[in-house]
This record gives structure tokens, C-alpha cells and sequence, in this order.
């Protein structure tokens, strides 16, 4: 499982050192090749390409005319590009992406269990400010008996 956050740097050509502790847990159980991508562009999320195919399965029992799966497979391909941990733990992320996301610089990485999210620093701060942990979410996750 990819879990907690690290500070990581993505260089002047838009390289992402992925934290070792990741790097290490992704390529021993999936390879060095990944998918990145995002839905709504906040944020670029980086799969191992296996994860995103099992994905990619689910999404095509869906019918084609189906404006969920469209919507879906159109936001991550239009952000989405494939890419390989390289020997120095740099993959690269989408110039589009980057830019929409304003990923730059410093950044967080966080483990989603089994893909990282890839935040702009204050981004992800203003965003967990606007959308706090509730008693709502609370009362879901409790039903789970987490």
C-alpha cells in the first residue's frame, strides 16, 4: 500500500523524483512503468500501469454511449501520458498537467493506497482547508468499522 505524504521537487523539465519510500514499494510489486493522469486537473495522480489497467477494465464493461465512461476516458487521456521510472527515480509529468495543476517547484506527494496524487503545496493545503473531514465521513467510515 502507498500511504502518507512526502515533499518531493519536480525539476526545470518537469521530472518528479518519486520519494524513494515509493519508488521502492511500486517497482518491486509493479515495474517501473506508470500512467499519469487526472480527472479534473487539481492534481496529477501516477498509477503503476498495471493498477490503471485494471481500471481501464472496469471502465470498458461500461457501453460506449455511456456519458460517464466518455467524460471519464476523455479527462484522463486529455491529462494522461505514459511513463517509466527511470534509473535516477524521475518520471515525467504531462506539460499540460502540470501547468493546470500548477505542479512546480515543491510539491506533495501523497499515497492513495495504490496510486500517489501529486499536489501543489498550497493547493492541497487550501483544499483540505475548503473541504474538511466531517461527522458525515465520520459516520460512513465507522459503518466500514474503520
Amino acid at each position: 500500500m502507498l500511504r502518507g505524504n512526502y515533499n518531493a521537487r519536480i525539476d526545470d523539465k518537469g521530472r518528479l523524483k518519486i520519494p524513494t519510500h515509493f519508488r521502492r514499494k511500486i517497482e518491486e510489486k509493479h515495474g517501473s512503468l506508470v500512467y499519469v493522469t487526472s480527472l479534473t486537473g487539481e492534481s496529477a495522480q501516477i498509477f503503476p500501469l498495471k493498477e490503471w489497467e485494471i481500471i481501464e477494465q472496469k471502465i470498458a464493461l461500461l457501453p460506449t454511449n455511456e456519458i460517464a465512461r466518455k467524460l471519464y476516458v476523455m479527462a484522463t487521456s486529455f491529462y494522461g501520458q505514459e511513463s517509466e521510472i527511470d534509473n535516477q527515480g524521475r518520471i515525467l509529468i504531462p506539460p499540460r498537467l502540470r501547468q493546470k495543476a500548477e505542479i512546480y517547484g515543491d510539491v506533495s506527494v501523497l499515497g492513495y493506497l495504490n496510486y500517489l496524487d501529486v499536489w501543489n503545496e498550497q493547493r492541497i493545503e487550501q483544499y483540505l482547508v475548503q473541504n474538511p473531514f466531517t461527522a458525515e465521513h465520520e459516520s460512513l467510515l465507522a459503518r466500514l468499522g474503520i
